[in-house]
């Protein structure tokens, strides 16, 4: 896993522009610590940082193909191809000589074989930047699901571009600016496909690639999900997942350094470990949770969180034998203002939803870090196999808009009460919302046999899949690269995912439970316990301290007329939230406006941004 970055320009020889080159390659050094490389020719120039996982020796970057002493086409890569073994015996077989045993140049020489199919025949997560010298081009591409990010910014003469907005940010010519399109993003828990929140800053789609040439700039979706007719039976589609799965995480055990998983005792973290475990024979999973302190006060059931994960995580260890680590957090240090500007600074974006989980996922990562380099996640399982609670709630289902902004979840992602009406109105966030959920549902492919329920739910997964994992996908990139730690995602894999939209809902649903598909595929490597666990989220601290903390920093920003977050304020509905007792249950999910307000502010402050609505 790696931090990339370039610049092609047809107007000028950029192989003058050596440190502006090198400015935007160290912004990476976070994602690519071991080691870094530059390459030039006179239309393109490309850097990067790597952090070495495969081939340590040999998988340097920017890796170049040249022919009679020509350039033919230099690669800079970020992700893991885990199919690159086959593709190497097939490239072979074709007459190409290898110099290393990394998939990068798996993809170099790929490309010089099958040109942009290439991306046809890929398996992984990866973003990446291939410089054709011959056709005087520049391909940007990322993986089907978006599980690695890629940033551009058009030029007049060309284009930039990063693996975080960060690396743009250091060229001359991109502006630091936000725009009424910017600011719906932040205030709104949607993720609009392309929308990169800096004004003009674009964000290569999932499964697209975008071209550059002489001529302009053109994108290419090259994978998005069909319908198709699924035509296996219940006992063949169980199967089938297993299958898949095993396949799959085989295949993402490949690695020369340290892999563990990230266990929290829930259904897909647990079948992720378990599977690994099996996989690896007598040798035992690395294995690491996390939790918090007693909260400040001891767990407390809620809505959302009905139970604490370490005594199923603890199940979980004693039936496979892993080697685990049990990471505690103090909920006073997610306060802490170093952590929030280290978070900051790791997102390049205001950290807005979710509040705390994105100081405690960074705190995670930096300790798994100190043993492992590569991690297993369970993350997207619930969008690929319907377990959030708004695919099982009438509410939600009915209504108009995306399903986890409505009824009875809609508190947990709404931060906007704390902003002036006349800003709201400006913005038209309800047009926004409206708009886009009109976009995104017309995007989801049905069947025309499908009946109105099988129409509802295809459409249902298709918008978790494209509207709200995308934010989950780079909130855990941005955390775990920011120090250095590689997170893989196997319910990302494209050909489990495929396979799973295309299973009718009565089928993934057959027990009446969440996730019936996926709970019955690895029904006999789970203990009894977490094969009957109703879902419960990733955990956030119940301490009230928090809140406190984050009030007297919303106090502060109340007090400072410099605030530059300040103008969009309801400066009396701060107030009055202020003047609240902690614990008042009747404002419970103020907790979320206060970081969004927090969020944006330190964003703007600590990035220079000015706004443009």
């Amino acid at each position: 896993m790696c931090g990339i970055a370039g610049w092609v320009d047809f107007h000028r020889d950029v192989r003058t522009e050596t440190p502006v080159l090198d400015r935007m390659t160290e912004t990476m050094a976070c994602r690519g610590p071991d080691d870094a490389g530059t390459w030039a020719d006179a239309r393109a120039a490309l850097g990067h940082r790597r952090l070495s996982v495969i081939d340590l020796e040999g998988g340097r970057q920017p890796m170049a193909a040249d022919e009679d002493g020509r350039p033919l086409a230099c690669l800079t890569y970020s992700g893991e191809v885990y199919n690159f073994r086959e593709l190497r015996t097939e490239l072979a077989a074709r007459g190409h000589r290898f110099r290393t045993r990394s998939d990068t140049e798996v993809v170099l020489r790929g490309h010089l074989e099958w040109g942009e199919g290439l991306v046809d025949r890929l398996n992984g997560m990866f973003a990446y930047a291939l410089w054709d010298a011959r056709r005087q081009e520049l391909l940007l591409v990322r993986d089907r699901m978006g599980v690695k990010p890629l940033y551009y910014f058009p030029l007049s003469g060309g284009i930039v571009f990063g693996s975080e907005p960060k690396a743009l940010l250091a060229h001359p010519e991109v502006p630091r600016r936000i725009d009424a399109d910017g600011m719906r993003e932040v205030l709104e828990m949607v993720k609009t496909p392309e929308q990169a929140v800096f004004a003009g800053m674009r964000e290569v789609r999932p499964g697209q690639i975008v071209r550059v040439r002489r001529e302009g700039l053109a994108r290419r979706t090259y994978w998005a999900l069909e319908a198709r007719e699924h035509t296996d039976d219940l006992r063949t589609t169980i199967a089938t997942v297993r299958s898949l799965l095993e396949d799959i995480v085989d295949r993402q055990l490949v690695a020369d350094v340290p892999v563990c998983s990230l266990l929290s005792g829930g259904l897909d973290s647990s079948a992720i470990t378990a599977l690994a475990a099996g996989r690896l024979g007598s040798e035992p999973v690395r294995s690491f949770s996390v939790d918090f302190a007693d909260h400040g006060t001891g767990f407390r059931k809620d809505a959302i969180h009905g139970s604490p994960d370490t005594p199923f995580a603890r199940d979980l260890v004693r039936h496979v034998g892993s080697e685990h680590s049990e990471i505690i957090l103090d909920s006073g240090e997610l306060a802490d203002p170093e952590l929030r500007a280290a978070v900051l600074r790791a997102a390049d974006l205001p950290p807005t939803y979710w509040g705390d989980m994105w100081p405690s996922l960074y705190r995670l990562f930096q300790e798994i870090r100190k043993e492992s380099t590569v991690a297993l996640s369970g993350e997207s399982a619930d969008e690929v196999f319907g377990g959030y609670p708004w695919f099982h709630t009438p509410e939600a289902l009915k209504a108009d808009t995306f399903p986890w902004l409505a009824s009875p979840t809609r508190a947990l992602f709404d931060g906007k009460g704390l902003f002036s009406p006349s800003l709201l109105e400006k913005l038209d966030m309800a047009g926004f919302l409206r708009d886009s959920h009109a976009q995104a549902m017309a995007e989801a492919p049905v069947l025309p046999g499908d009946g109105e329920q099988e129409r509802l739910m295809r459409r249902l997964t298709h918008l978790n899949l494209t509207r709200f994992n995308q934010a989950l996908l780079d909130r855990k990139d941005r955390m775990s690269m920011a120090v250095g730690l590689e997170v893989r995602v196997p319910f990302c894999d494209h050909r489990l995912v495929e396979y799973a939209y295309n299973v009718p809902w009565e089928m993934k649903s057959f027990d009446g439970r969440e996730k019936s598909l996926l709970r019955a595929a690895v029904s006999d490597l789970l203990p009894e316990s977490i094969l009957n666990r109703v879902k419960s989220p990733y955990p956030t601290t119940q301490d009230p301290g928090y809140e406190g903390a984050l009030r007297a920093e919303a106090a502060a920003v109340l007090a400072d007329p410099d605030s530059p977050v300040l103008p969009l304020l309801d400066a009396s509905a701060v107030r009055a939230l202020l003047d609240t007792p902690l614990g008042d249950t009747s404002r419970k999910y103020d907790r979320m406006n206060l970081e969004t307000v927090l969020g944006l502010n330190g964003w703007l402050s600590a990035y220079s941004v000015s706004i443009d609505l």
